[in-house]
């Protein structure tokens, strides 16, 4: 088990890209602006080539003008959150805890925007998660607490906000968290089988459900888990995601078979 308050929240498999912009005035603005620009100034297109990190960087560089330009703009801030996290684990190690923390900033407020959508509440958990796991114990104190706060709001408002992202998250924080301090084995299978009734094709999940198992010695399903993982299609939208699980997940059933 690692370090006590490891909790990689890996909460963004399986999410469509127009799950934060839902309205129809929303939807029209977008268009317009599509119609209006090239993909070089679109940030949901930029957003979608985020495997180079110079286009996340610019997507996020949008999202913060047009915050700037309105801040009462929730999709720009949502969004930011959203692509900070993706920046914050990927980008260079010196820049990882500034652009979480600015990915926190962007979730509170979305939040402070509108409070009973999700996407702020994941957003922040995401980016502490991200946090917590990179940064060791003073950062795991830190969150734990909220991380789990904001998962359950989540739960609350939409459990199944991007296919069943939030029981994903928990079914993590259950299984990295010792049980001295809440951690839980049989709860993390729980959640995880439970996110899988909303998005059966996570390889995340899968992923996570498959380490759960191997914690409760129960291999042989582990293995069955791990291969739905390596036959699953997987999102175009989260390409770069799946690319990354299910080569953890093949990587973890040879491990198996040694």
């Amino acid at each position: 088990m690692s370090c006590i308050f490891i909790l990689y929240i890996a909460v963004f498999q399986h999410a469509a890209a127009r799950d934060v912009v839902t309205t129809p005035a929303q939807t029209a603005s977008s268009a317009q602006s599509n119609s209006q620009g090239s993909a070089g100034t679109d940030p949901v297109a930029l957003y979608a080539k985020r495997s180079d990190l110079a286009s996340g960087r610019q997507a996020a560089a949008i999202w913060v003008a047009r915050l700037q330009q309105n801040p009462r703009d929730f999709a720009s801030a949502a969004w930011l959150a959203r692509v900070y996290y993706w920046l914050g684990g990927h980008a260079p190690e010196a820049e990882r805890k500034s652009l979480l923390e600015k990915g926190i900033a962007a979730g509170r407020t979305a939040v402070a925007l509108e409070p009973n959508r999700p996407e702020g509440h994941f957003w922040i958990a995401a980016n502490m998660g991200m946090l917590a796991e990179s940064f060791g114990l003073r950062q795991g104190l830190k969150y734990k607490g909220e991380i789990r706060d904001e998962l359950t709001t989540v739960l609350r408002l939409d459990p199944a906000f991007q296919h069943g992202s939030a029981d994903r998250a928990l079914g993590r924080w259950y299984y990295k968290v010792p049980g001295l301090f809440g951690g839980s084995n049989t709860k993390s299978e729980e959640h995880l089988r439970k996110s899988l009734t909303y998005g059966p094709g996570s390889t995340t999940s899968l992923y996570f459900l498959a380490e759960t198992l191997i914690a409760q010695k129960k291999y042989q399903e582990a293995r069955d888990v791990l291969q739905k993982l390596k036959e699953t299609p997987g999102d175009p939208d989260w390409a770069p995601e799946d690319r990354e699980y299910k080569a953890k997940g093949q990587q973890l059933l040879e491990g198996m078979k040694k």
